[in-house]
C-alpha cells in the first residue's frame, strides 16, 4: 500500500515547535518510539535529513528550515480556505499572535487590538511585547508591528502604518537643575539615557545609564535622570502631562517607517486582515505623515 503523500506533516511540524521527540510525542499522545518511526519514513519519503538531533538538541537542516516554512504557509491556506468554506462570509476566528515593539505596543497596538476582542468573540489574541526584530515564520507568528526598514523578502507583505521620528527630551526638573539648551555645544555639560537597540544614535551625550526598553528610557527622563532620544509621539505624549519638554527640536533623527507585517499568502486570514485595519485606523495623526 502506497504511503499518504502528506503523511507525517503534522508529526514534523509538532516535533519542531515541541522542541524534541518526546515533546512531541505527548502532545500527540503516541509513544517516543512511534513518532522517532513517524520522523524516518517521511525523511526517507523525501529523501533529505529534516533535523539533526543528539542527545540534548535539536535543529532543522537547511532542507528541514525549508519544508518547515512551505508546511506552515501551507497550514495557512488551508485554514484559510476552511473559514471561507465554513461560512458564507469570513468571520475573525481562532488564535492570533502578534508581536510589538514595547512602547509603541503598550500606547498604540495592544490597545488597538484588544478591543476587537468584544468585537470578535471567536477571537483570541495572544499579543508579545518585545523590541527584539522576531521571525515570523519561524517563531509562529501571525503579525508583527515593526519600526525601521524591513527585510528584502518575498516571505513577507508589508502595509505602512506611519513613520517614527526620534528627537531630545528631558523633565522640566532636569533642565531646571542643570540649565538651558539652547545649542549643540550645550550638550557637552549634560548626561544622557541610552536606549541599547538603537545603534544609530546621534547624541553627544554621554550615558551612563543604558536600557533596553525604551519605555524605561522615558520613564528615567521623566525621573531627572538625564536627557534621552524618544519617539515625538512619546514625549509628546509626556509633554501634554508635564512630564517631559522637547530639548533642541530642530536636532532629529531620520524618519524611521512603521509598518505591520505579516507572512506572505494568497489569502489572508479574516482574523489577520481586521487586525491590520484596527492598527491602522489606531495610528495617529502625528505618525500619520510620510
Amino acid at each position: 500500500m502506497a504511503t499518504p503523500r502528506f503523511d507525517g506533516v503534522e508529526l514534523f511540524l509538532q516535533i519542531v515547535e515541541s522542541g524534541n521527540l518526546t515533546e512531541a510525542a505527548e502532545r500527540l499522545n503516541l509513544t517516543r518510539s512511534a513518532v522517532g518511526k513517524g520522523l524516518a519514513r517521511l525523511e526517507a519519503r523525501l529523501g533529505t535529513c529534516l533535523l539533526q538531533r543528539s542527545t540534548r538538541r535539536q535543529r532543522l537542516t537547511e532542507d528541514g528550515q525549508a519544508y518547515y516554512e512551505h508546511c506552515l504557509r501551507a497550514l495557512a491556506e488551508l485554514e484559510a480556505a476552511e473559514s471561507v468554506l465554513e461560512s458564507g462570509r469570513q468571520q475573525p476566528r481562532g488564535r492570533l499572535r502578534v508581536s510589538v515593539p514595547l512602547a509603541f505596543g503598550h500606547h498604540y497596538a495592544a490597545p488597538a487590538l484588544w478591543a476587537l476582542l468584544d468585537r470578535y468573540p471567536e477571537l483570541e489574541i495572544d499579543i508579545c511585547f518585545s523590541d527584539r526584530m522576531i521571525d515570523l515564520v519561524q517563531e509562529g507568528f501571525d503579525m508583527a508591528v515593526r519600526i525601521g526598514p524591513l527585510p528584502d523578502t518575498d516571505r513577507l507583505s508589508a502595509r505602512r502604518l506611519g513613520q517614527q521620528v526620534m528627537g531630545l527630551a528631558a523633565s522640566p526638573a532636569y533642565l531646571q537643575r542643570k540649565g538651558a539648551i539652547g545649542s549643540i555645544e550645550d550638550l557637552a555639560a549634560h548626561r544622557g539615557i541610552a536606549y541599547r537597540s538603537n545603534t544609530a544614535q546621534r547624541s553627544r551625550l554621554a550615558s551612563p545609564l543604558i536600557v533596553d526598553d525604551l519605555q524605561a528610557v522615558a520613564d528615567a527622563a521623566i525621573a531627572g535622570v538625564g536627557l534621552a532620544w524618544l519617539p515625538s509621539w512619546l514625549i509628546a505624549h509626556y509633554a501634554l502631562r508635564g512630564q517631559l519638554q522637547a530639548v533642541l527640536p530642530s536636532y532629529r533623527e531620520q524618519p524611521a517607517p512603521i509598518h505591520v507585517i505579516w507572512p506572505t499568502a494568497a489569502h489572508m486570514p479574516a482574523k489577520t486582515r481586521c487586525a491590520i485595519d484596527a492598527l491602522v485606523a489606531a495610528t495617529p495623526s502625528c505618525l500619520a505623515g510620510s
